[in-house]
C-alpha cells in the first residue's frame, strides 16, 4: 500500500451525522467517486486502489456508522441509515453528481441509493455503479460460520469471544488461497475493528442480513431497471458471494457489465487492486 495505516488515520476528516461523528477521507481529482466499504472492515479497504482511482476521480470514502474510526453506538443499525449518512456526507461536501463503487455490506447501501433514485426520493445525482463481491441476491449469500452464529439468539457472544487470532482465521478464509492477507494486514484490519470496542457490536452490524431479506423485492428489482449503468467485478473464489453469485448476476442482468476474477476471493480490491481499479475505471469512463 502506498500509504501506511498511521498516515491514513492521520488524514481522516470528520462530520456530524445525527449526533454521531463520522470519519471520512477525500483525495484525487476529477469526477466524484463514492467508495462504500464492507463488513466488518472500513474505508481502509480502499487504500490499495486509492492512488489509481484518484488519478481520474475525486474520491470520497467514509467509515460507516459502527465501523472503523466512526462512532459505534450500541444499537440502531440499518442499511437505510447508512444510505442516509452517505447522502448527508455528499451534501456536506457540496457534491451533486457522483459515481460509486460498493462492496459487501456496501452493495446493499448501493442498491438502496439506486432504489431511491428510481423512486425520486433521493440520490438524484447518482451515475454509474460498480459492484464488488456482496449479497446482491440474498438467496446467493452464503454466510461464514461466524455470521451464522452472529445472527442467532446467542449472537452477542461473538463480540465477547472474538479475538485477533479468531478474526484472522475467519477473515482469511474468504480470501483466495494465493492472495491471503499478511499478519501485518490482519493487524491493521483488526485495529480498526477494535476501535471504540467495535468488535463487541459485530453481531449488531449483522442486521444487514435481515435488511436484505426485508428489502429484497425493491433492492433486487431496481437492478433490472438500471442495467445500463451497473457492473459487477467478482472474485470467483469467494465462499460467501463468489462465482455462484456472479452466475446469477449474468443470468438475471444480461445487459449489465460483468467481469470475473478467477483467482481471488471476497476482497478483490485488496487481493487484486490493480486489476480491479483498471476494470472499474474502464467502466466508469
Amino acid at each position: 500500500m502506498a500509504i501506511s495505516i498511521e498516515q491514513w488515520r492521520g488524514q481522516a476528516k470528520h462530520f456530524q451525522f445525527e449526533g454521531k461523528k463520522i470519519s471520512y477521507w477525500t483525495g484525487g481529482e476529477g469526477e466524484p467517486l463514492l467508495l462504500v466499504h464492507g463488513y466488518p472492515t472500513a474505508a481502509w479497504d480502499w487504500a490499495p486502489t486509492w492512488d489509481t482511482l484518484g488519478a481520474q476521480h475525486s474520491l470520497i470514502a467514509a467509515d460507516m456508522i459502527g465501523f472503523g474510526l466512526s462512532d459505534k453506538p450500541r444499537s440502531g443499525y440499518s442499511i437505510l441509515q447508512q444510505a442516509d449518512m452517505h447522502l448527508a456526507l455528499l451534501k456536506h461536501l457540496e457534491i451533486g453528481e457522483f459515481d460509486a463503487i460498493v462492496h459487501d455490506y456496501g452493495v446493499s447501501v448501493g442498491q438502496e441509493l439506486l432504489a431511491r433514485q428510481l423512486e425520486g426520493s433521493g440520490a438524484e445525482g447518482l451515475g454509474k455503479m460498480v459492484f464488488l463481491n456482496g449479497g446482491i441476491f440474498p438467496d446467493q449469500h452464503r454466510p461464514v460460520p461466524i455470521q451464522k452464529f452472529g445472527v442467532s439468539p446467542l449472537g452477542f457472544l461473538v463480540g465477547m469471544l472474538i479475538n485477533r487470532k479468531g478474526f484472522g482465521k475467519s477473515f482469511s478464509a474468504v480470501f483466495g488461497p494465493d492472495t491471503q492477507p499478511s499478519a501485518k494486514e490482519l493487524d491493521e484490519f483488526w485495529s480498526l475493528m477494535t476501535e471504540q470496542d467495535g468488535h463487541r457490536i459485530m453481531h449488531k452490524l449483522l442486521h444487514y442480513i435481515a435488511d436484505r431479506r426485508t428489502h429484497e423485492p425493491r433492492w433486487v428489482g431496481v437492478l433490472e431497471q438500471v442495467q445500463d449503468k451497473i457492473g459487477l467485478i467478482n472474485g470467483a473464489l469467494d465462499p460467501v458471494s463468489g462465482e455462484h453469485a456472479f452466475k446469477r448476476w449474468v443470468e438475471y442482468l444480461p445487459n449489465a457489465k460483468a467481469h470475473l476474477l478467477p483467482d481471488v476471493g471476497h476482497y478483490p480490491h485488496v487481493e487484486a487492486p490493480d486489476r480491479v481499479a483498471a476494470k472499474a475505471l474502464e467502466w466508469l469512463t
